[in-house]
């Protein structure tokens, strides 16, 4: 059943505004806002996607993708259909982007419980809302998180990052990390390729990570689009005044939607891209959809030895001792990283 949404005010006339996201919708009496699945129902803002899942899997940590939060083990990942942003590129725009198959709210009733107790049974340290943008389906993240939360389960959203400060605010006490999108530092291109604003997810990051949030960062590297030196320095740069314990993973493009026509990233683009975010003083930069690379794993920014080996999305070698360099005893930036065990199993 539709549930009222959170954070809307009401306007004249039976219009609202929603102050979930950057977008601000002011939307109309039988209209939707640009997410298609928040409604104003008679002067009332709904949410038409509450405990619908489109999807409901369990994934390793390292897929959101999350490598200093509870290195691995495993996530509940949950979405409905539905997105505030409309990238050329997305990859899970059979689910996302709604206009693509007429509107049409799709998905299965799971209710919040119901999610808490399948995380428990698959023994999850983690509920990950992702595969869409879980600012959209904001409620059903905020309950699900709230009785996970009091199971000992965490929570952790996989964003845009295109959330007001509100929605930030709201779901901080319940959130403990965030792999957030940064797609670029132009402006031109989140208007061009995304259907949104830069400044929005600049402000969200700085907020986030003020709030206690654990971040990690992901920028899809697109040949042509956002791959040049003076880019990835750009991305870069911001993230070293961020913090040079943010991680950030440089991924690799594949053809999706509607950038067919552009061939996958090089991986010698991403090689060039992870160098360039060490030299701006990132402690953690990593290689993303190239399974085998180096650029994989965790290196001890001190001494260099490695900490946390990965093949793909398991765990092999590690290197620490409790929270440290086993080596150098370095502290080592992150969230559980003393749940690993030497052979890479979560203890």
């Amino acid at each position: 059943m539709p549930r009222e949404a959170v954070l809307y005010e009401k306007l004249p006339d039976h219009k609202v505004r929603c102050n979930l996201c950057a977008h601000r919708c002011g939307i109309s009496p039988g209209a939707r806002g640009i997410c298609g699945v928040r409604e104003n129902q008679d002067g009332t803002l709904v949410s038409l996607v509450y405990e619908k899942a489109v999807a409901c899997s369990v994934d390793p940590i390292e897929k959101k993708p999350f490598f200093h939060f509870l290195p691995g083990t495993r996530a509940l990942s949950i979405a409905t259909v539905g997105c505030n942003f409309r990238c050329r590129f997305c990859q899970n725009y059979h689910i996302s982007d709604l206009e693509s198959y007429g509107g049409g709210i799709e998905g299965r009733r799971l209710q919040c419980e119901e999610v808490v107790r399948l995380a428990e049974a698959e023994g999850c340290a983690s509920i990950s809302y992702t595969y869409t943008e879980p600012t959209i389906f904001f409620e059903y993240a905020q309950d699900c998180a709230r009785l996970a939360a009091e199971r000992g389960i965490k929570n952790n959203f996989v964003t845009n990052g295109y959330m007001t400060e509100e929605s930030w605010r709201t779901i901080a006490p319940l959130l403990d990390a965030a792999n957030v999108d940064l797609k670029s530092m132009r402006e031109e291109f989140y208007r061009s390729y995304v259907g949104a604003h830069l400044q929005p997810v600049v402000d969200s990051l700085r907020l986030a990570k003020s709030l206690g949030i654990w971040i990690e960062v992901t920028t899809l590297v697109i040949p042509g689009l956002n791959d040049s030196d003076e880019e990835l320095e750009a991305v870069a740069s911001f993230l070293a005044e961020l913090g040079a314990e943010v991680p950030w993973h440089v991924s690799r493009f594949h053809p999706a939607h509607k950038l067919v026509q552009v061939g996958p990233t090089p991986t010698e683009t991403l090689r060039r891209a992870r160098k360039i975010g060490l030299e701006a003083g990132l402690r953690y930069v990593y290689i993303g959809n190239v399974p085998g690379e180096d650029g994989e794993n965790t290196f001890c920014p001190k001494c260099g030895e490695t900490l946390i080996g990965r093949v793909g999305y398991r765990t092999t070698e590690v290197g620490l001792r409790g929270s440290r360099c086993a080596a150098c005893g370095t502290d080592v930036d992150g969230v559980g990283l003393e749940g690993l065990a030497s052979d890479g199993r979560p203890r």
